[in-house]
């Protein structure tokens, strides 16, 4: 694989932080620094792609209501505890 070089400003603070823990972990700064940047992307990216699912779903047009889903909340930790709700509003056009 083809690295690159990133330039960034930090503070001094910041600088600081990594540089203990480059030491107390025995691992260069820019080792840690990859690291958490490929952890920070990683979640974004499942965040991104978890947000295109919940649009396309809503696109299709089917939902479950408020009253639906606050009944099941309300039913969490009860001897009558439901299932999650079906979509009860479907958009009849597509």
């Amino acid at each position: 694989m083809t690295s690159h070089v990133v330039s960034l400003r930090i503070s001094g603070e910041m600088k600081e932080r990594l540089d203990r823990l480059s030491s107390a972990t025995n691992r260069s700064a820019t080792a840690l620094a990859e690291e958490a940047l490929e952890d920070y992307l990683s979640q974004h990216e499942l965040e991104i792609e978890a947000l295109d699912a919940a649009v396309e779903r809503a696109d299709k047009g089917d939902f479950v209501s408020h009253e639906a889903v606050a009944g099941w909340l309300r039913s969490w930790g009860t001897a009558d505890e439901g299932a999650a709700p079906k979509p009860d509003i479907i958009k009849t056009h597509r």
